[in-house]
């Protein structure tokens, strides 16, 4: 369960920029392809956040849709999964999103 070490990773992240004030939000971006469990996150975040400035913070998911472009027609595409074609029919193509996994931003216990 890989997702253990990311919501650790995301306490380590957000308390050092954090430093001794407390947090009261973490707004995270997880593309909808970036293979982790959205909810195991959510379940890990309060365990490894306990007695860390992180503890009793609220974890806000944003998820990121997966968005590519055909280097053959150059058509912009939602994409389902990693082997969604485009809709010439080409394989040939550039993701433009969905693989994030962000920290974007905290919110801060006033001092």
């Amino acid at each position: 369960m890989h997702e253990l070490s990311i919501a650790r990773n995301i306490v380590a992240i957000v308390c050092e920029r954090a430093g001794n004030v407390a947090v009261k939000r973490v707004t995270l971006e997880v593309g909808e392809l970036a293979g982790v469990a959205v909810d195991a996150i959510t379940f890990c975040f309060p365990i490894v956040s306990d007695g860390t400035a992180c503890a009793g913070a609220a974890l806000d998911v944003r998820t990121i849709t997966a968005r590519a472009r055909c280097r053959t027609c150059a058509a912009e595409f939602r994409q389902a999964h990693f082997a969604a074609a485009c809709s010439c029919g080409s394989h040939d193509i550039e993701r433009l999103s969905g693989h994030e996994l962000n920290v974007k931003e905290m919110q801060l216990e006033a001092a």
